[in-house]
């Protein structure tokens, strides 16, 4: 069920979806510095599942997102990296903001 489309994937999921992109709805926990120009953001994302990490592009313009702020991220591209798996905020990426959009 959480691999078809517009389907939320839980992050303690997302290693288990075969899509490569996905649909997630979490709480950004936690925002680090990049460790390159080409990032825009880097940080983790929680649910009541668990955590993963995230990278956003700078060349993808997508919204910037702060912590502690609900977000659903539609399309965000899966990523494996040394055993784990992650989430990149690319050009097709849609964040929407759950708690903003029932208050405006």
């Amino acid at each position: 069920v959480q691999a078809s489309p517009d389907a939320i994937v839980a992050l303690g999921e997302l290693g288990r979806v075969p899509a490569k992109y996905v649909d997630i709805e979490a709480t950004v926990k936690t925002l680090w510095e990049p460790s390159s120009p080409k990032m825009a953001q880097v940080g983790l994302l929680e649910d009541e599942t668990g955590t993963t990490k995230f990278t956003s592009w700078t060349r993808s313009q997508v919204t910037v997102v702060a912590e502690g702020q609900r977000v659903r991220i539609r399309d965000a591209a899966k990523n494996w990296y040394q055993g784990r798996c992650s989430v990149a905020f690319v050009g097709r990426t849609n964040i929407e903001f759950p708690d903003r959009d029932d208050w405006w």
